[in-house]
């Protein structure tokens, strides 16, 4: 696509890859007046369901992906584990404006490391790991805790292992090298606060941030997000500015997600990108002037981008399957919240509910976020889920 080139209103987006955020990319597209064609291997995939044709064939199937490209005038994809070879043959003779370079980059750790090294922008301090004698003197270098990673798949706090000890080091090398990909270690950051950044731009080369999230996981799952984040706003400034660094350096089209830790000293480190829309950024539905998902659509059709105001304070939780009933409870009953917060239910359309399952999400805005985040904690749709202002990924 070149700098001038617009993919007008009218035409068709073909997405890779049919979960909740190809449908809430389709939704917004569709009230911008773009058609839809996505490839999954699920049938009524969450996307499949709002999308106006469906491709049921493995991500990796290129008479399929050409099929998608077939009935497609531009093509995105809404998660990283896309096959890179899928999208580079792609590229050869359709739009496809992220390209396969960043998909490339960005599922594999080393590969990413280095690249936002490459944009002057800090890391936590890493190894690539040969052979167990080299991690254990590795793990002595960087000192206990430390984490070793898959360099390639993994999410949800999958393919890793936190070291806490060293008579574990040989378990976790036995472990992770049994998949078969190249092992990374990371030295273990004591992190205050873990935050992320949404960032857009297009192929003309404008590009727009959002405001910062702070994020809360549990069980390596992302809990909440609070906007705007609890940090003095120098913070925030530096963490805004690292992302637009990493979005230039690597010549992003479309969304990136710029995951951060702040540390208790003032440190911010990247810890890991993601090139397309986010969990983090699910906020920006109601509470933005413009979503994430709009943005992702202005984005790859080279459209203006617009702007990212925050609109409201808001506090994002997420709907795992263990929350579904008491969030149909709660609908049912038509629970009032209190006085000046309101939510905003979005349910992804996925008819298996299982334990740590993302099923949807509820938007809630409010002018205080402690007021929220009490709300939140005290509803029995999130009671097991515990200590708030404290968890942490380890």
């Amino acid at each position: 696509m070149n700098k001038q080139d617009r993919v007008m209103p009218g035409s068709t987006i073909g997405i890779l890859g049919g979960g909740q955020l190809g449908r809430m990319m389709a939704l917004a597209g569709r009230n911008m007046g773009y058609r839809f064609a996505v490839m999954d291997p699920v049938s009524d995939c969450p996307c499949g369901q709002v999308a106006d044709i469906e491709i049921h064939a493995a991500y990796d199937d290129v008479s399929a992906a050409a099929r998608l490209a077939e009935q497609s005038d531009v093509i995105t994809y809404e998660f990283e584990n896309v096959d890179a070879g899928v999208a580079e043959v792609l590229e050869q003779t359709s739009a496809v404006p992220q390209g396969s370079r960043l998909l490339y980059t960005t599922q594999h750790r080393l590969r990413e490391k280095q690249a936002i090294e490459g944009a002057g922008v800090q890391v936590a301090p890493y190894a690539e790991i040969f052979s167990y004698p080299q991690l254990k003197e590795k793990v002595l270098a960087f000192g206990l805790p430390c984490v070793l990673k898959t360099a390639t798949g993994g999410y949800d706090g999958k393919g890793q292992w936190v070291i806490r000890s060293m008579e574990e080091v040989e378990q976790a090398y036995d472990t992770l090298q049994a998949t078969g990909a190249q092992l990374v270690l990371e030295k273990f950051i004591r992190f205050e606060k873990e935050l992320s950044v949404i960032a857009a731009r297009n192929p003309a080369g404008e590009i727009a941030v959002y405001p910062v999230a702070e994020n809360v996981h549990v069980h390596n799952i992302l809990h909440l997000s609070i906007v705007p984040a609890r940090v003095d706003a120098s913070v925030a400034k530096r963490a805004e500015e690292m992302a637009k660094k990493i979005v230039g350096s690597l010549d992003v089209v479309g969304l990136i997600a710029v995951e951060l830790f702040y540390t208790s000293e003032g440190e911010l480190y990247v810890n890991e990108l993601a090139p397309r829309p986010h969990n983090s950024g699910h906020y920006t539905m109601e509470a933005c002037a413009t979503s994430q998902f709009e943005q992702h659509i202005r984005a790859v059709c080279n459209l203006r981008l617009g702007r990212t105001t925050l609109l409201t304070p808001v506090v994002m939780v997420n709907i795992l399957g263990e929350h579904v009933t008491g969030i149909e409870k709660w609908v049912e009953n038509g629970e009032p919240l209190p006085e000046g917060m309101e939510a905003k239910l979005h349910l992804y359309g996925k008819k298996e509910r299982a334990a740590k399952r993302k099923m949807g999400h509820l938007n809630v805005l409010c002018s205080q976020i402690d007021d929220a985040l009490a709300w939140i904690e005290s509803h029995e749709i999130w009671s097991e889920q515990t200590g708030i202002a404290g968890s942490s990924r380890a």
